[in-house]
């Protein structure tokens, strides 16, 4: 591993026509990116991969144009307009599936730039809080940037990137990027209760970041062994991990530990998974495999969306033909709980966008809007106003429970357009 003075200077070697990774979420390597930025303007046709990137405009800036172009496998707020603009691509996938992309080479990865604590003894660095994809780029890369960070944590389980795979890198101390939760609102407190009302004790949870899980997750104070199994989890989990009602004791994967791919939050939560035996950080491959995670039973995901129609077909990625985030994970987890014995599917969302002005609930998508879980998929949608099981109910069974927990404003003209545009007999 060649030392360098500089972020510059250890992304110097990059060259045009390279397809580039970039580790994601809180472990954006902020410095190697700002870096990447004044580096690409001597290059041509970089392609910078991601899934979600924080603190990132450095590296969306138009003076890049033609220098370097985003490939997304999520969109988040610097690259969604690029997207929408026709200026960066938009990759439509199963979290699940895009190591496998990297490692049966459809995918080149010629440069990995991650963000990693200090070697221990043994030489071994760690992912941190993010291992998810970025485990299998540094499998595949032909070249690993490194930001050594001793504020990075150190964490148990697929995280590890020994010196000697490290083509360059240099150290400098960094706070981790923190997304603290605002709290919530009595709409999203309300569809958090009538999420919680759904978790069994012994249920295996994968929930996401934002105030609606944090919602659910402060109802469950009063439930007995609960397990954790989820792509990435948030502060919701610590007084729950606290208290003990999360102890893993009843998942047949990682029995008495949590198993994540990667976590974003403030930083007690990330003192909480430093060197923790308890907390397991796996490639997101494995992680998100429906296969996997339905060995658990009683899995209970946890998933949201932006839109829903009477049919029960879920768009999560799209406004329309505007992309807006990103397949993920919500699939892997719906199937993973379809197959899990006493599994449980749950979409939550709140009833209206736009401060009340649109319905959520609608009789067809928007046009455009993309379908990531199919209406044969869910087994329950919940909003403020209750819960619709969908499980095994006809179209006009669904329609009917679904205009139930509609906003009350939005009812009637569904009924209407469901018994006159649909033809669904309502019963």
């Amino acid at each position: 591993m060649k030392y360098c003075d500089s972020a510059l200077e250890a992304v110097g070697g990059i060259q045009s026509g390279e397809y580039i990774w970039s580790h994601s979420m809180a472990a954006t390597p902020v410095l190697l990116l700002d870096a990447l930025a004044e580096h690409a303007t001597s290059c041509k046709d970089v392609t910078l991969m991601q899934l979600h990137l924080e603190h990132a405009d450095q590296v969306t800036a138009p003076a890049l144009e033609g220098h370097l172009r985003h490939r997304c496998f999520f969109a988040g707020r610097e690259t969604r307009k690029l997207i929408n603009d026709g200026r960066a691509d938009y990759v439509p996938m199963f979290l699940s599936e895009i190591p496998k992309l990297f490692r049966k080479g459809e995918q080149r990865v010629d440069t990995a730039l991650i963000q990693v604590s200090p070697p221990d003894r043994h030489g071994n660095c760690s992912l941190g809080i993010s291992v998810e994809a970025t485990k299998a780029a540094c499998d595949v890369a032909g070249r690993i940037v490194a930001h050594i960070n001793p504020l990075m944590p150190r964490t148990h389980g697929d995280s590890f990137v020994n010196v000697r795979d490290i083509h360059s890198a240099f150290q400098q101390s960094e706070p981790l990027i923190n997304v603290v939760s605002k709290g919530s609102t009595d709409t999203e407190s309300r569809i958090g209760a009538n999420v919680a009302s759904l978790v069994d004790d012994g249920a295996c949870l994968q929930m996401g970041i934002g105030a609606i899980p944090d919602a659910a997750l402060r109802c469950l104070g009063d439930h007995k062994d609960l397990g954790v199994h989820t792509e990435m989890f948030s502060d919701g989990v610590l007084p729950l991990l606290e208290s003990g009602v999360i102890n893993n004791a009843r998942k047949k994967i990682a029995t008495g530990r949590s198993v994540t791919g990667f976590t974003m939050g403030s930083d007690a939560l990330y003192a909480h998974v430093h060197d923790n035996p308890e907390v397991t950080f796996l490639d997101i491959e494995f992680v998100n495999n429906p296969t996997v995670i339905a060995k658990n039973s009683r899995v209970t995901s946890i998933n949201s969306a932006l839109q829903i129609d009477l049919s029960g077909q879920v768009c999560a990625d799209s406004i329309g033909h505007q992309i807006y985030s990103g397949v993920g994970g919500q699939v892997d987890f719906v199937l993973g709980a379809t197959y899990s014995e006493h599994g449980k599917s749950i979409i939550a969302l709140p009833s209206t966008a736009q401060k009340g002005a649109l319905s959520r609930l609608v009789t067809t998508l928007a046009a455009g809007a993309g379908v990531v879980t199919t209406r044969a998929q869910v087994d329950y949608v919940v909003t403020e106003f209750g819960v619709a099981e969908l499980r095994g109910r006809s179209l006009g069974q669904r329609a009917k429970d679904l205009i139930a927990i509609a906003h009350p404003d939005f009812q009637e003209a569904l009924l209407r357009e469901a018994r006159d545009t649909l033809k669904l007999k309502l019963s």
